[in-house]
């Protein structure tokens, strides 16, 4: 009997552990970006927005772009429940061609690796006006 008491303590204690258990948690405006067609040489700086809909604070702890043409800037403090914070992205805009380019967030929130993406196409002025 003293067993089974013990037994029945220990499940509800960790049921009780589990339910107090808080979580950050990502909700993106837009999981991509999209440049659409813009010039060489254009502004190729880009923001993802999102909220902080868990129950604790979300921690981005880095974000890696998958080449060098991409410089991700993360937000420095943690984000607060209910709040927002931004992912500044900047893209190499002098490199002419299309834009297919990963950001990985990796962060404290209940999906803890992120993969945002961005896309377009990058024209040279020059090129089109050929007579």
């Amino acid at each position: 009997m003293k067993k089974l008491i013990a037994i029945a303590i220990f499940v509800f204690a960790g049921l009780a552990t589990a339910q107090a258990q808080k979580t950050a948690k990502f909700e993106f405006k837009s999981e991509t970006i999209d440049y659409g067609e813009i010039m060489k040489g254009s502004d190729g700086v880009r923001v993802f927005e999102f909220t902080n809909v868990g129950d604790a604070p979300l921690v981005i702890t880095d974000v890696k772009s998958s080449c060098g043409c991409t410089v991700p800037k993360k937000p420095e403090e943690p984000v607060m429940p209910g709040e927002t914070g931004k992912i500044e992205v900047k893209y190499n805009t002098t490199i002419v061609g299309p834009i297919r380019k990963t950001v990985t967030v990796y962060s404290n929130a209940d999906e803890p690796t992120k993969a945002l993406k961005i896309k377009g196409l990058v024209k040279d002025e020059d090129a089109g006006d050929s007579k």
